[in-house]
């Protein structure tokens, strides 16, 4: 049972509304971003990463998550396209 209570926890901190904004925030420019030709998932976080400085940690490594996942779909989207 201490497993299902962490995880209850874990979903708790995750969903609350500022984490959810930064992860949307996240996704937007990781799409903004990762449209680019020749820019990948891993140089959009190296380039995003000041961003998340000033974040707390759990924040952070939402929007960081955001970001990444953002830019994977946002090179599918060029991809497409051609």
């Amino acid at each position: 049972m201490e497993f299902l209570d962490n995880l209850l926890i874990g979903v708790q901190v995750a969903f609350t509304w500022s984490n959810l904004f930064y992860c949307l925030v996240g996704v937007l420019l990781g799409t903004m971003i990762g449209v680019l030709p020749g820019i990948g998932p891993v140089p959009t976080i190296a380039m995003l990463l000041p961003i998340t400085f000033t974040l707390n940690p759990i924040g952070a490594l939402i929007m960081l998550a955001g970001i990444y996942y953002g830019a994977q779909y946002g090179g599918s989207t060029t991809a497409i396209l051609v």
